[in-house]
């Protein structure tokens, strides 16, 4: 499923179906703290019924499951989603292919809904109604997104750099902390209660590092067969003479929550 947005890398269209296996290898990589800053607000915990979108292969489901919610995920790539169920099987989660805009659960349904790494994706002014009518009474979006630090990070910078010779108009680039944007339409229907923005040190080697960028919007899941090939050949060759065997990329975590004026 190709997507073309003109907020997004200049209408260059990507599919995330391309890179669903090592989406799933590759950016399952949030740290403990990710996960426990969501379980300190008493989000996506037991008896809390939780609608995870742009689910993707289902990181955020599956690495919650032990904290008791039952979780139900979307997202508009069937084979992100044919992913997520393959590395949940047996967990009680249900998946759905469907774009955001086309979501249509009952009135009071979710406690949270959880959007990670896609928000930016979305329809606001069409999404933002259809999230207040899904949620009960003071049910909450929990915004979430992690980012290396590109400016603060000699490796992050220079693959960076390279994602950009190969897609120049990638609008992921050039990031640095800062809270998550949230269009104004919801604050009609929502307070922002809370945001945080904190860094994070995240684990790699030079196998991991590859595969995370070679997931990333502006590689694999944008590119041609030949150029993502390489794109991997020069990548490869750059991390063998900058980097160690195993080493920490910067990031930063974010984390913003909107509770529904009902």
């Amino acid at each position: 499923m190709f997507i073309k947005n003109q907020n997004i890398d200049k209408g260059k269209k990507f599919d995330w179906g391309k890179t669903s296996d090592n989406y799933a290898k590759y950016r399952d990589i949030y740290p403990q703290i990710f996960y426990d800053k969501i379980v300190n607000r008493n989000l996506c915990t037991e008896g809390q019924k939780v609608l995870d979108i742009g689910t993707g292969t289902g990181v955020l489901p599956r690495n919650m499951y032990r904290y008791g919610a039952k979780w139900m995920g979307t997202d508009i790539s069937e084979n992100q989603i044919e992913k997520a169920k393959e590395l949940t099987k047996g967990l009680d989660i249900e998946y759905f292919t469907v774009a955001t805009e086309d979501i249509t659960f009952p009135e009071n349904t979710f406690d949270v809904i959880t959007a990670c790494q896609c928000f930016w994706y979305f329809n606001h002014e069409t999404v933002m109604p259809k999230f207040f009518d899904m949620l009960k009474p003071q049910g909450s979006i929990l915004v979430l997104y992690m980012a290396w630090l590109p400016f603060e990070d000699i490796i992050a910078g220079e693959s960076e750099k390279l994602v950009l010779k190969y897609s120049p108009n990638w609008s992921g680039a050039g990031e640095t902390m800062h809270p998550i944007y949230i269009p104004e339409c919801y604050n009609s229907n929502f307070d922002i209660v809370y945001h945080e923005e904190y860094p994070v040190k995240v684990h790699f080697t030079k196998d991991s590092w590859h595969g995370r960028m070679k997931a990333c919007r502006g590689v694999e899941a944008s590119l041609s067969y030949e150029e993502t090939k390489q794109w991997e050949k020069e990548h490869l060759k750059l991390l063998d003479e900058i980097a160690p065997d195993e080493f920490g990329i910067s990031h930063y975590c974010a984390i913003t929550e909107l509770r529904a004026k009902k």
